[in-house]
């Protein structure tokens, strides 16, 4: 894990959307979104945060696994465009986290989907919920976007700050409305 004295909690990598996962439409076909997201989220706890998982489930003898997804699709992300992907953990506690994860146009003013990732930790062991390790703890606190009120029923609340947030941006940067 990281030792930086600074992490960054919303990390962001762009992507260009590939024809191989487009539907008949040349939009991303809804199912290969999660892979979009799932592969940013982990490009970024391991260049962000040190975060190899494959070898803190050997260390630990413990994963993270989804229990559930929350996810929509606002605006469609086309064959060949860039998109922006920004991931942020938004709620934790000593055997789960929540993390959102945002998939924006390329100026990064639009969004285009949006995904919450819920996991348990779970024992290699047993295969019952596992409690985080102290390092782990502290580690989600530092990255841990406090911003973000996180409630299990709160997704649709969330999408409506979301798009207002970034109308707001694209009103402050001159962007016409569509």
């Amino acid at each position: 894990m990281a030792d930086n004295a600074t992490l960054i909690q919303t990390p962001e990598t762009r992507h260009r959307i590939y024809f191989q996962d487009c539907d008949q439409l040349g939009h991303l076909n809804n199912a290969r979104y999660l892979d979009y997201f799932l592969n940013a989220r982990e490009e970024h706890t391991m260049r962000h945060y040190a975060l190899n998982l494959g070898q803190l489930t050997r260390e630990q003898r413990a994963a993270w696994v989804i229990t559930k997804h929350h996810i929509s699709y606002l605006k469609p992300a086309n064959h060949g465009e860039e998109v922006l992907i920004r991931t942020q953990l938004i709620h934790f506690d000593n055997s789960s986290l929540v993390v959102e994860m945002q998939m924006l146009d390329a100026e990064g003013l639009r969004l285009k989907s949006l995904l919450w990732s819920e996991m348990a930790f779970i024992s290699l062991v047993n295969g019952k919920r596992a409690d985080h390790s102290d390092a782990l703890m502290d580690m989600l606190e530092e990255v841990d976007v406090d911003d973000v009120q996180y409630h299990p029923d709160g997704f649709d609340e969330r999408i409506r700050e979301l798009r207002q947030q970034f109308k707001k941006q694209r009103k402050a940067a001159g962007h016409d409305e569509e």
